[in-house]
């Protein structure tokens, strides 16, 4: 059979299905988030800004939100603030540092998401000192090599909670200790923030215990609505705004706030606290499945991250001898939809910096494809996608100009 005929036999007649598998990138709205929005369309449209009832019933609903994302992470209700997005949460907190600061030292790692990584990568252009920390081959930071890292003039460590391509999870409880160690015996002010968006849905947070000074979560990662993010600030902790032109949130994000979201992110973030257990039981599971029938029935591939100490539902694989986007639009036609990496790079032609960081050569690196499953993701989707990924892999090797050495590739790529 024609390398063609494959093809055709493949995708030709087949009917095609509807996988979801990129949850990394977003979540559908939970059902119950959004029967909890409905209300602050119409009804209760009015101005949080506004003294009169249509707007203190607006006020209200914030407030209310304000105290309920606050329990579920052990802050205080005036230590969250309401942001667009994750990456302006990000930004506010390493741009609002820094313009405090004035000047200063920051650390941050090799695998931050770029709404970390570009403001740090600013910052070094506006005068400010970068150390980026390198990752060892599963994608997690030493906390040792943080420690020795820190300096008198460190402004800021951000280190994310857990990786939104490779879901490998840092120890952050470690570095906090550390930081404040620092701090404690050096007099310092090191401040410690986390982007937490992908951990929100599926790890719990105390930001007490993990002893960070700001955090980040993100709406559309919890089956929330999009366009809605948090900033978590410790009380005590100076930021200066990126943004004027109100008076709202602490005085740290101007605008009329968006009342529906406000409402359907703690809606979400409570929903996917409260049923965590259950559904990681289930997640990890299905992971694991997934995992172990890629590897069984697929020569020449390598799981990137950790392969315990990850997130629920995340798989990522490097399929050598293949190029990772002409792989996901095979996916597509089968109606099952993953990624080569973050969304927020879909339209880039260089390799993940997550995965060439972890050690994965260049000429490799650009056959990773990340899988990430979710609350309608089942065991007969995972072994379904299984079969179909060994065929692609199989049709896509034959019409590659590529054929890497393994043994050459082994040290690198841990086979």
């Amino acid at each position: 059979m024609t390398v063609q005929n494959e093809i055709n036999a493949l995708i030709g007649k087949k009917s095609k299905k509807f996988i979801y598998m990129d949850h990394a990138a977003t979540t559908p709205m939970d059902p119950r988030v959004k029967k909890a929005m409905e209300p602050y369309f119409v009804e209760n449209f009015g101005n949080p800004g506004s003294f009169y009832e249509v707007g203190l019933k607006a006020k209200m609903a914030v407030t209310k939100a304000r105290e309920n994302t606050a329990k579920y992470i052990k802050a205080l209700p005036e230590e969250i603030i309401f942001t667009g997005s994750g990456t302006e949460s990000d930004n506010m907190a390493i741009f609002g540092v820094a313009r405090a600061k004035g000047s200063g030292h920051i650390i941050t790692s090799t695998i931050e998401h770029h709404a970390v990584e570009m403001p740090c990568e600013q910052l070094e252009k506006d005068g400010f000192k970068v150390t980026y920390l390198d990752v060892d081959k599963y994608g997690i930071v030493d906390a040792k090599d943080l420690k020795n890292n820190l300096q008198k003039d460190t402004i800021l460590v951000s280190i994310m909670m857990a990786n939104n391509e490779i879901g490998t999870i840092q120890p952050i409880k470690e570095i906090g200790k550390i930081i404040k160690d620092f701090n404690k015996k050096t007099g310092a002010n090191v401040l410690f923030h986390t982007d937490a968006c992908q951990a929100g849905g599926s790890m719990p947070i105390d930001v007490k215990k993990l002893g960070v000074d700001l955090l980040t979560l993100n709406g559309s990662k919890i089956y929330g609505p999009k366009g809605v993010g948090v900033l978590y600030k410790r009380k005590g902790v100076k930021i200066k705004p990126i943004m004027y032109g109100g008076f709202q949130e602490a005085g740290l994000r101007p605008g009329t706030e968006n009342v529906p979201n406000i409402v359907g992110f703690a809606k979400a973030f409570e929903l996917v606290q409260n049923g965590m257990e259950k559904e990681n039981k289930r997640l990890c599971a299905l992971r694991d499945r997934m995992i172990n029938g890629i590897e069984k029935s697929i020569k020449k591939v390598r799981l990137n991250g950790h392969s315990k100490n990850r997130l629920p539902n995340n798989v990522n694989f490097t399929f050598m001898d293949i190029e990772g986007e002409a792989f996901t639009l095979f996916l597509n036609e089968l109606g099952v939809y993953a990624s080569t990496g973050s969304a927020c790079t879909s339209e880039r032609l260089d390799p993940s910096h997550v995965i060439v960081a972890t050690g994965v050569p260049y000429e490799c690196a650009h056959g990773s494809v990340r899988f990430t499953l979710g609350h309608s993701s089942t065991k007969e989707d995972v072994d379904y996608v299984v079969k179909m990924v060994a065929k692609i892999v199989d049709i896509l090797r034959k019409i590659s100009p590529l054929n890497l050495d393994e043994k050459t590739l082994k040290s690198n790529l841990q086979l």
